[in-house]
């Protein structure tokens, strides 16, 4: 009897910190995706943006300056 109850406490503690555990883990890994991931996929967006706004800005501003003179 007294070993079921101690298998039955023992169960009890692991559970809570097998629980503890992934909670842990759970919240170092948004930590880290929130400190290290998502600066990094936010200046490759940036990065990707700025290729596509380049050549338009050129060539927005050849078509300024050409309709300037014309004017």
């Amino acid at each position: 009897m007294m070993t079921l109850l101690l298998l039955i406490l023992f169960f009890g503690v692991f559970g809570k910190l097998a629980g503890f555990a992934f909670r842990m883990t759970w919240n170092m890994m948004k930590f880290m995706l929130m400190i290290m991931i998502v600066p990094v996929i936010i200046v490759a967006i940036v990065g990707g943006l700025v290729r596509i706004a380049l050549p338009i800005l050129v060539i927005v501003g050849i078509v300024y300056i050409l309709r300037r003179e014309t004017a």
